[in-house]
């Protein structure tokens, strides 16, 4: 291949214009410079390429073949300025973040929002994973930006935190009230042999017609309950799955406070936590700061814990060996960071 491109650039001139004079106009160059870059560049190719006339130039056999192979390569080229141009005016290119579904519904929406409205331009890609997948991804460079939950990372991986997080457990206070009534019942039948299995209500409630004993309002439904640790025992304990971050951090208040589960549902989606306790199908645990919806419109409520689990903090993670792209750079310093 010819390594000066410009005698390349010259021959596309004359073949277009037909004529050596309108190609050194076209390219503001003198006209003797012309005829000097398509002699060498025939010299160079040893062909042929251009026929002189009264009336103008024409290209040879060989000419033609070699303006039929240019042209595209040359309008390739010229495409790809244009988009680097236009790419640098409007800001156009791509950022690719990792976050996990309830991280990205309840946190990077807002950042988001504001990026897309301010870099319209800008392609953003989301892989929603868990935390640990995202550090992977990040680690690997499949990605530019990472919202995790804190948690030990790889020295060239930096973080930022956002906010902190509170892990809670919450109910739906129909199943709290069923889970009381079921657990006095096995009590009673415990304590009485003779107890049979029937309608048990009015022996729990006396006096109280069946109906009333299950309206309980959500502030009264911790009035002569069981321990929160017994509750966690004995109800159908609805967690994040195991390998999960926050699994592992309520795994370890677990075993610090000595509570036993005895039936646990792993579920992969903190909004599915939250959404079956709703309905009435156990116990979540959830971040206490996404599931503010349901706790303010009484469709759950909160078990006191004593003590709390430990409180968290979520944040951005970035790969401090990979030079930041300009996209990246515009979303850090918008969300107020700096990479």
């Amino acid at each position: 291949m010819i390594d000066n491109l410009n005698l390349y650039r010259v021959f596309l001139a004359v073949a277009e214009t037909g004529s050596v004079s309108r190609a050194a106009e076209a390219l503001f160059i003198s006209q003797p410079a012309v005829s000097k870059a398509i002699h060498n560049l025939e010299s160079t190719l040893s062909v042929h390429l251009i026929e002189r006339s009264s009336r103008g130039t024409k290209l040879t056999p060989q000419g033609s073949l070699l303006y039929e192979h240019l042209r595209p390569a040359f309008d390739s080229i010229r495409s790809a300025e244009d988009e680097i141009r236009q790419g640098n005016e409007l800001g156009i290119g791509e950022l690719r973040i990792g976050a996990s579904t309830s991280l990205c519904r309840n946190i990077l929406l807002g950042y988001l929002s504001d990026f897309i409205r301010e870099y319209p331009h800008i392609k953003v890609y989301l892989s929603c994973h868990s935390t640990l997948t995202t550090v992977k991804m990040l680690d690997e460079g499949r990605i530019d930006l990472g919202l995790i939950c804190e948690t030990v990372l790889p020295e060239r991986l930096s973080y930022h935190p956002l906010q902190e997080i509170h892990d809670i457990f919450v109910v739906n206070p129909s199943y709290l009230e069923h889970l009381y009534i079921r657990e006095q019942a096995a009590e009673r039948d415990a304590n009485n042999p003779w107890l049979f299995a029937g309608n048990i209500t009015s022996l729990i409630t006396p006096g109280v017609p069946e109906d009333e004993s299950r309206t309980s309002a959500p502030q009264d439904c911790f009035e002569n309950a069981m321990p929160t640790a017994e509750i966690l025992e004995k109800c159908n304990l609805m967690l994040l799955e195991q390998g999960n971050i926050t699994r592992n951090h309520l795994d370890h208040y677990f075993f610090q406070q000595n509570i036993q589960p005895g039936q646990v549902l792993d579920v992969n989606n903190m909004d599915l936590l939250i959404d079956f306790a709703r309905i009435g199908m156990g116990v979540s645990s959830v971040v206490k700061e996404f599931a503010m919806d349901a706790i303010t419109d009484g469709s759950l409520v909160e078990l006191p814990m004593d003590p709390p689990v430990t409180p968290r903090t979520v944040g951005f993670s970035v790969n401090t060996q990979r030079k930041p792209s300009p996209s990246l750079q515009k979303f850090l310093t918008l969300a107020g960071l700096h990479s």
